[in-house]
């Protein structure tokens, strides 16, 4: 017979509220110059339950790395409470990079299997840091290929981009 005062472990306790699941995001992220390096834009599609968000920029001399990344960056920056998220992104760059690559670049004090200072390392030091309160999880979408919001989000890094050196251009 179980002691009453000892709770029994595979009942939960009434009196202790139950850890929330943290809410899940999905976002869709796109970047680009033409030419590369050049005028280039970014652009995020966040989406949480049914309310969605369009973030954009651009700047007028980048390459297209930078711009991929800018574009998650901005995205996890704007969430404002730690999130279950799902990026999409169809930059291989970007995905591996924070599923394979960044560990041992952390490791070698941003140095890359041939020594030399990681490309972007700002910029890859700064999505760190904001994927951090995050529980990301990177999905890789083939560009181009009828993924509405993939396709959505390069039309936004594209208007961006077009938008550059325009009177009344205002880099976001």
């Amino acid at each position: 017979m179980p002691d009453p005062g000892v709770p029994d472990p595979g009942v939960p306790d009434p009196g202790v509220p139950k850890p929330a699941v943290p809410e899940l995001v999905e976002i869709w992220t796109d970047g680009g110059c033409k030419p590369n390096p050049g005028p280039g834009g970014w652009a995020a599609v966040l989406r949480f339950g049914e309310a969605e968000k369009e973030l954009s920029g651009a700047d007028p001399k980048t390459t297209n790395n930078r711009m991929e990344l800018t574009a998650a960056i901005m995205a996890l920056e704007a969430l404002k409470r730690p999130c279950r998220v799902v990026v999409h992104t169809d930059s291989e760059y970007v995905r591996n990079g924070m599923e394979r690559w960044v560990t041992g670049w952390v490791r070698n004090s941003w140095r890359n299997a041939a020594k030399e200072p990681v490309a972007n390392m700002e910029l890859w030091q700064r999505l760190l840091a904001a994927a951090k309160p995050h529980e990301v999880q990177w999905k890789w979408v083939r560009g181009h290929a009828g993924n509405a919001m993939n396709e959505r989000a390069d039309r936004l890094a594209t208007q961006a981009r077009v938008g550059v050196g325009y009177p009344g251009f205002k880099s976001a």
